[in-house]
């Protein structure tokens, strides 16, 4: 049976679902995963529509430490995104995974 974490790796690679970093910019200069898109926490609290982001696809959502992804969720689902998974992994559990940075 698949971990969560290899079904998403599938996802992501067959262009079935997205992954979002809601980590802050400066969070995100210091390394990212090379198939997240940014959306951060601070943006999306202000109503800013992230980026890049297909509203059909599932969608995953990852940030250092796995709370933030839990606020974000609602506002991207109030989005019209209508598949949200947040992740309790953060970036660096994610990269140890086997995730590329």
């Amino acid at each position: 049976m698949k971990t969560h974490l290899e079904q998403m790796k599938e996802e992501l690679e067959a262009g079935t679902a997205q992954l979002l970093d809601v980590r802050e910019f400066n969070e995100w200069q210091e390394g990212h995963l090379k198939q997240a898109l940014f959306a951060p926490l601070s943006n999306l609290e202000a109503g800013d529509e992230p980026d890049d982001v297909d509203l059909e696809l599932k969608t995953y959502l990852h940030c250092r430490s796995g709370r933030r992804v839990y606020m974000a969720a609602p506002l991207l689902e109030d989005l019209g995104i209508s598949e949200v998974v947040p992740l309790d992994e953060g970036f660096d559990e994610l990269v140890s995974e086997g995730f590329e940075a």
